[in-house]
């Protein structure tokens, strides 16, 4: 009797265990289903950092770092500008519906893409680069990694290629099945946003303030077309009258819409924290560069960074793991692009 008693007893506690788990379970997921369904309601922006790790194509594509890495050196000895490209082509690709090579998406019958965006027209450049590691990944490794995981290596690989930090990329991603011209004019900064314009755009996006400032330090490389400083150069106040006189000579108040100038005027293919120094001698080249030490907010930390190169390459890192995980198509969704600039 004792035993029948004990095992029924016993069964009852295992049940117990059971069901306990059940709804502990049906919780998670309620909870998981009821975030997923906020976040498409309100357009929140939703991290899923669980979902990519540093590791991911461990087994499946080993040598992928070193693939990605040797071709961004071999583009980057070629023409150093290309560095800050591919980098500025993850900037415009996270902030348009998440990290998924919408960017990199020629225009269809379908669809009109995001390159001739009113921030990226004539300006994007690198798309050759992405294509050439995504041939040679798809040699290595046919139909694995995602070209929005390409593009996140490449520009990492970019910013340690010009003497700037190195940071583990998280990846995971897959690619988008589409783009958005709409999206890309409505939430990419111009160079002529003001403080206040880059800090809530940025912020819509999960990154604060300190963060835009950091992820602003990309301007230490890099160059710019003459129609984004044209109305900088030739009508500004806050800039210091050397500066301006000499640009002026690149870049008159009418013409030469794609004459380039550095954006760091001291160490243009260095990535260093001479930006900042620039900002605070006011030789920031474009007026939302300005905008970071113009008697607001961001003046104190445009100075630490002035006076701390590391501290800024620090920050700096961290804020472009962080960008890297905005709103990441991951499990079933999107795809594994085999041509970046299609959809298969």
């Amino acid at each position: 009797m004792l035993t029948s008693h004990h095992n029924s007893h016993s069964h009852l506690v295992v049940k117990e265990i059971l069901l306990l788990s059940i709804f502990k379970h049906m919780a998670s997921l309620t909870k998981n289903l009821i975030l997923a369904f906020l976040c498409v309601l309100f357009g929140f922006v939703c991290f899923s950092n669980a979902q990519l790790s540093s590791n991911y194509y461990g087994s499946s594509c080993p040598n992928l770092k070193t693939i990605v890495g040797d071709a961004m050196k071999e583009a980057v000895n070629r023409e150093a500008r290309l560095g800050a490209s591919v980098v500025r082509l993850f900037f415009h690709d996270c902030f348009v519906n998440g990290c998924d090579a919408s960017i990199l998406l020629d225009d269809t019958s379908s669809f009109t893409g995001e390159k001739n965006a009113n921030p990226s027209m004539n300006s994007l450049r690198g798309f050759e680069v992405i294509d050439t590691i995504k041939t040679q990944v798809e040699a290595a490794c046919p139909n694995v990694v995602s070209c929005a995981d390409i593009l996140a290596l490449a520009a990492q690989e970019g910013v340690a290629s010009l003497g700037g930090p190195s940071w583990a990329v998280q990846l995971g991603r897959r690619d988008a099945r589409t783009a958005s011209l709409s999206s890309a004019n409505a939430q990419i900064p111009m160079p002529t946003s003001t403080l206040s314009t880059l800090i809530s755009m940025f912020s819509a996006k999960g990154l604060n303030a300190a963060e835009m400032t950091a992820l602003s330090g990309s301007h230490t490389i890099g160059q710019a077309r003459c129609a984004s400083f044209r109305n900088r150069v030739n009508n500004d106040t806050n800039i210091d009258s050397g500066f301006a006189a000499t640009l002026r000579a690149t870049c008159p108040a009418s013409g030469g819409d794609g004459n380039l100038a550095p954006l760091d005027i001291q160490t243009p293919s260095q990535f260093d924290n001479k930006y900042y120094q620039n900002l605070e001698a006011r030789r920031g080249l474009l007026q939302s560069d300005q905008e970071l030490f113009n008697g607001g907010s961001q003046d104190s930390l445009v100075k630490s960074y002035s006076s701390d190169g590391e501290a800024f390459k620090r920050d700096y890192a961290s804020a472009m793991v962080k960008m890297g995980n905005i709103s990441p198509l991951t499990g079933n969704n999107g795809e594994i692009r085999r041509n970046c600039r299609a959809i298969n």
